[in-house]
């Protein structure tokens, strides 16, 4: 039995869904500013994962990142979830074809990233969301498996927000998930047992929607308050409170070149204050628990 590792998974990791024709210059801005992550998947009718690449490979000409400095995920999705007018394999197919194929796609979609042939490898695939059933959500899980460590590093689970499905996935798998990347807001109770769950297995919870899904937490006085003493935005300082919870990295998807820049600078230095011992960070750490409660 084996755990897949994510290694070096950024805090901040540009998300490139929806960018559509600009997605191949707003990767390029992002990994320019600072990003070292990115998060795509072979799904055509949210993502240019071919762009993705194409940005990619741009920004390591122009400020020379080199591969082993990026953490690159991008995702396998299942019919349902997919344009049928724009599949990224052959839907008739069995699932086991359909991974293998999916993950062929995304691999020459991103061979600009490699300097090399060997070079070309994903850090985590992520099964988008779990499949109609168990057993077809296993026969896609072991057929990622079989990518793993050579053109896949690790493996990761979307849009799961049961943990008893999380918990039955984690037993079935050969290989252990190492992520799971969920939309962060009330209405999941914030993930909190599937947070425990992750922290107690050395999982990173990646955490999206997280601006978008959380106004009332934008506009709380705790996030205000923290967002005023640094002179940072209130989405910065959301952002550096919600990494404060531990074992967390979040998508962020700006398309403003001065946010991207904000956001990187916002949250080191919102992160950095909080690990400060002052009785001001221990009240805005209990503050802002209090509200995910």
């Amino acid at each position: 039995m084996a755990t897949s590792r994510a290694a070096r998974v950024p805090t901040l990791i540009y998300g490139t869904a929806w960018k559509k024709g600009k997605t191949r210059d707003l990767v390029r801005q992002a990994l320019v500013t600072g990003f070292r992550g990115v998060d795509t998947a072979a799904q055509p009718k949210h993502y240019r994962e071919d762009l993705v690449g194409q940005g990619i490979g741009d920004a390591m000409k122009e400020v020379g990142i080199k591969r082993h400095d990026l953490y690159i995920q991008t995702k396998y999705t299942s019919v349902n979830g997919q344009d049928p007018s724009r599949m990224p394999y052959d839907a008739t197919t069995s699932i086991t074809e359909q991974v293998h194929a999916s993950i062929a796609s995304s691999l020459q979609h991103l061979d600009s990233t490699a300097e090399r042939l060997e070079e070309v490898y994903i850090d985590c695939l992520v099964l988008h969301s779990p499949l109609p059933t168990q057993s077809q959500t296993r026969e896609a899980w072991q057929a990622m498996e079989s990518h793993v460590p050579k053109q896949v590093r690790s493996l990761g689970i979307s849009n799961l927000y049961e943990l008893p499905a999380l918990m039955a996935l984690y037993e079935l798998a050969s290989i252990k998930p190492a992520v799971i990347q969920n939309r962060f807001y009330r209405a999941t109770g914030y993930d909190r047992d599937i947070r425990a769950f992750c922290r107690e297995r050395g999982m990173i919870y990646q955490s999206f929607w997280t601006l978008t899904g959380n106004p009332d937490l934008l506009r709380s006085p705790s996030v205000r308050h923290v967002a005023a003493g640094l002179g940072v935005t209130a989405p910065v300082a959301l952002y550096g409170l919600v990494l404060s919870l531990e074992g967390i990295s979040i998508l962020d998807g700006t398309t403003d070149p001065g946010h991207m820049k904000a956001d990187l600078d916002g949250v080191e230095a919102v992160q950095l204050w909080l690990r400060g011992s002052d009785q001001k960070q221990a009240a805005a750490l209990t503050a802002f628990n209090a509200l995910l409660e």
